[in-house]
């Protein structure tokens, strides 16, 4: 049924728009996600978000542990329609069942941040299988639960006076790296699945169509 709702609303969108949905839907992944632990910086987050959605990452993950996430509309430009935001705020230490639930959906955690056991994002290994990358807030960093529960490190080689860049731009820096390589890498299937496409396709012909709500109560009594 969901199939035949997706044919039904696919009418009500200019081809060009349904062409560059399906397009998007081709080139994005899961196979990298990124987790933000406890962001305070709201443009940071919210520019995570726009990067995500530039280079094909379709889930970010928000740990909000002290700080709430708020998307800061004119930095993320409507990236967050397209990017499924997952915020984990339940308890006020969210982290570990954040990265349980992470692990428990296949990925390891990699930690980003500096450790005497580190690999640098050029000699990340994406054949390992999926990785979830894992930022800290601006200043401190990551927490000592983040880095306890990392399967790894990684991070960005620096050859300046400067000892680190920007959370925004060392996550876009990583993503654009990574999902290049990832891309023409050989054997590695790094789509989203059939079932992935067509839940996320329904979702932005929902967001793309005004008064939606109507059409689908045509839709449910046409097909009764």
């Amino acid at each position: 049924m969901e199939q035949q709702l997706i044919q039904f609303l696919s009418g009500f969108v200019t081809p060009e728009r349904l062409a560059l949905f399906n397009k998007t839907l081709s080139l994005r992944t899961n196979f990298i996600t990124v987790v933000l632990e406890d962001i305070f910086q709201t443009q940071n987050a919210s520019a995570v978000v726009r990067s995500a959605d530039c280079f094909g990452i379709q889930n970010v993950h928000v740990i909000e542990n002290r700080n709430q996430f708020q998307v800061n509309a004119d930095v993320v430009r409507g990236a967050s329609n397209w990017v499924s935001v997952n915020r984990y705020n339940k308890g006020s230490m969210n982290t570990a069942d954040t990265i349980s639930k992470l692990k428990q959906d296949g990925y390891r955690i990699i930690a980003a941040s500096p450790h005497e056991h580190d690999v640098d994002l050029e000699d990340f290994d994406l054949e390992k299988g999926k990785a979830a990358f894992i930022f800290g807030t601006e200043r401190p960093g990551l927490t000592d639960i983040a880095k306890n529960e990392a399967d790894e490190f990684m991070k960005i080689p620096m050859v300046g006076f400067t000892e680190s860049l920007n959370l925004s731009v060392s996550v876009a820096v990583t993503l654009h790296h990574l999902t290049h390589k990832l891309r023409n890498h050989p054997s590695i299937d790094w789509h989203l699945t059939d079932l992935e496409k067509q839940k996320l396709l329904l979702h932005w012909l929902r967001l793309s169509i005004k008064r939606v709500d109507l059409l689908e109560k045509k839709f449910e009594e046409l097909n009764k």
